[in-house]
């Protein structure tokens, strides 16, 4: 199942990384998702890119969409780094802040009404969150410590049956900074029993819980 046309070319008309391909893959996996009758939930906002996707699938089946990011940019989008943006820096503060941006986006999209968007850090969300959830997308920094608190603090909220959706996945030892931990927890998932893997493209997976743990 695609997206409409104008839905789609709200995705691409977005800030964001996520190439159209990995996108469509995320949509179908959120729509299998809401069937389950639960929320589908992101680690990784930004400027709501992939937001608008699970959001749309979301209202489709009847669910809300949640994301969850501090708005402060992770460490690739600081200033001096290769995915920095100077357009979403604060002009008063000198820090980044994704949040305007991304509160227009999904403004642009029609889809303001179908997601809630959890505004702080990923693993003090996750403490408080005690719901099941249909999806997780796992979409947050890259750092081992960083992919490791967004695995463990929501991974064990997905239900039975639900997908966990994990992004920049990099095999490649070459890739250490931009995907060898999302690789980690991806590999630490399929060790554990719990998940099975059901579809790769490009650099996203997709898994399905079958068991219980993490």
């Amino acid at each position: 199942m695609k997206p409409e046309p104008e839905i789609l070319a709200a995705f691409e008309a977005a800030k964001g990384f996520m190439p159209a391909g990995e996108g469509l893959a995320l949509y179908a996996a959120a729509v299998e998702a809401g069937a389950l009758g639960l929320p589908l939930l992101e680690v990784g906002t930004y400027c709501g890119r992939s937001t608008i996707l699970l959001a749309d699938a979301a209202r489709a089946a009847g669910v809300t969409a949640l994301t969850v990011d501090h708005h402060r940019g992770s460490e690739e989008q600081q200033p001096g780094w290769e995915y920095h943006d100077p357009e979403t820096v604060d002009p008063e503060l000198g820090l980044m802040d994704t949040l305007p941006t991304f509160r227009r986006t999904l403004h642009e999209a029609g889809l303001e009404d179908h997601v809630i968007a959890l505004v702080g850090r990923s693993p003090q969300v996750a403490k408080v969150w005690s719901a099941p959830l249909g999806l997780v997308f796992i979409d947050g920094g890259h750092t081992d410590e960083h992919a490791t608190a967004d695995y463990e603090g929501w991974a064990p909220h997905v239900a039975e049956g639900g997908l966990l959706v994990i992004h920049d996945v990099f095999p490649n030892p070459q890739d250490e900074f931009t995907g060898q931990a999302p690789y980690r927890i991806y590999l630490r998932a399929l060790e554990s029993g719990a998940f099975e893997e059901i579809s790769v493209t490009d650099s996203l997976r997709v898994l399905r819980r079958t068991g219980a743990g993490i």
